[in-house]
């Protein structure tokens, strides 16, 4: 099939760099101020919108911005090139994790129509994401059963109760869900617009950090899924990359933690910063320990992220295999994310608490929200136990078992 846009040059890779980058400093500039005053960051996520940013993930065949903005970058053949998606996260998460969480969430959900979905529901969703810059929302959080499905003897369901954690519903205008069939015990998996009849999204996300996420909860009171809104999940290993897609994200969030504080705290000595009184130097930044404090900062923040290209890599060669793909093959980058994200998840609660010691008793003061790296990577480095993907990782080094797929692995 013909492309009818025009060629792509080397002018949208150097065009799309620098709205990111722009993108970015803007979010950074106001990051600690949204922080401490929570609520939903509407200005932010049209900013986001506006950057050109909501249809990376679409492939090219529905008008997605990937190859465009990545020109300079080989493409694989279905336009998904997940190494630099997740880096471009990561230039977010440097600057404000929340928003970076909801770009991701976005992506997530895309993939999810991608993979799930039909010819005709592919075709109607990822390109109405392109057209009408859609923002999408979730209420898919497989732990919380409350949503209950009852089929309509139709092919449709009608959907009753509440589902948690609900990541950029609010102020979302396509939403994921799947609920609880009592009937089968299994799950149903749908996209219905977020302004359904009988769906209301709570304003009532008020963690310790991640505060503008809009992951609150959302109710459903009998709301219809129509026949050609409910997504059939195949039982392929192609199938389960989403899990994998899902958990790169987290992963690539801690990354941009941990290196957005290795930054800030950087700049604060570098501007602030005095020597202890028993250095014998001059300046902060010729003090030997601070010197050694920031290198082990650095060689966290740096395994962190190679370990996170690595992972995307594989998974990148995964998802150009297609439905080739085999259950060996995706268990080994299922092993490739948990070794990425134990890595990175160490790496971000320690540059939060690192970050501090750096930059001295000053750096506490409230209005600089210093502390949103620690809070920020604890509220999501909670997503899932590391005990249980260092038993993985632990497994497969003595024994070389591969790990089974999991709603997290």
């Amino acid at each position: 099939m013909n492309d009818p846009r025009p060629p792509r040059t080397a002018e949208h890779a150097t065009s799309f760099s620098t709205r990111l980058a722009t993108l970015a400093a803007t979010l950074r500039e106001s990051a600690a101020r949204r922080d401490l005053a929570g609520g939903h960051a509407a200005a932010e996520k049209q900013l986001i919108a506006d950057a050109g940013l909501l249809a990376l993930a679409v492939p090219r065949e529905f008008g997605g911005a990937f190859d465009d903005a990545f020109d300079d970058v080989p493409r694989a053949q279905n336009g998904a090139r997940w190494p630099e998606i997740y880096r471009t996260i990561r230039t977010l998460a440097r600057a404000d994790s929340a928003l970076a969480h909801l770009l991701g969430f976005q992506f997530l959900q895309i993939v999810s129509v991608d993979l799930w979905g039909s010819a005709a529901q592919r075709a109607d969703w990822l390109r109405g994401t392109v057209e009408h810059r859609w923002w999408w929302g979730n209420a898919v959080n497989p732990l919380d059963t409350r949503l209950v499905a009852q089929a309509d003897g139709e092919g449709g369901w009608r959907l009753h109760g509440k589902k948690g954690f609900c990541s950029g519903t609010y102020g979302s205008q396509m939403m994921t869900v799947s609920a609880h069939d009592p009937a089968t015990g299994q799950p149903v998996f749908a996209v219905v617009p977020t302004t359904r009849a009988g769906i209301t999204v709570h304003d009532d996300w008020d963690p310790i950090g991640q505060r503008q996420t809009d992951s609150g909860t959302v109710s459903f009171d009998a709301v219809e899924v129509r026949a050609h809104e409910v997504l059939k999940r195949p039982d392929t290993p192609r199938a389960s990359l989403r899990t994998l897609v899902s958990q790169l994200v987290l992963t690539n969030l801690f990354v941009g933690i941990a290196e957005g504080a290795l930054e800030e705290a950087r700049e604060y000595v570098l501007a602030n910063g005095r020597p202890w009184v028993n250095s014998g130097v001059q300046r902060a930044a010729d003090d030997p320990y601070l010197q050694q404090r920031f290198g082990e900062m650095r060689i966290q923040a740096l395994s962190a992220s190679l370990l996170a290209d690595r992972a995307a890599s594989l998974l990148d060669a995964a998802w150009a295999q297609g439905d080739a793909l085999g259950a060996d093959t995706r268990a080994e980058v299922s092993l490739a994310v948990s070794e990425a994200k134990i890595v990175a998840h160490r790496a971000a609660l320690d540059a939060g608490e690192q970050l501090f010691d750096a930059c001295g008793a000053r750096a506490t003061a409230a209005a600089l929200a210093f502390d949103r790296f620690w809070r920020n990577a604890r509220v999501h480095t909670l997503h899932d136990p590391l005990d249980y993907r260092v038993r993985d990782v632990g497994r497969h080094a003595l024994t070389r078992e591969l790990p089974e797929p999991t709603l997290y692995t």
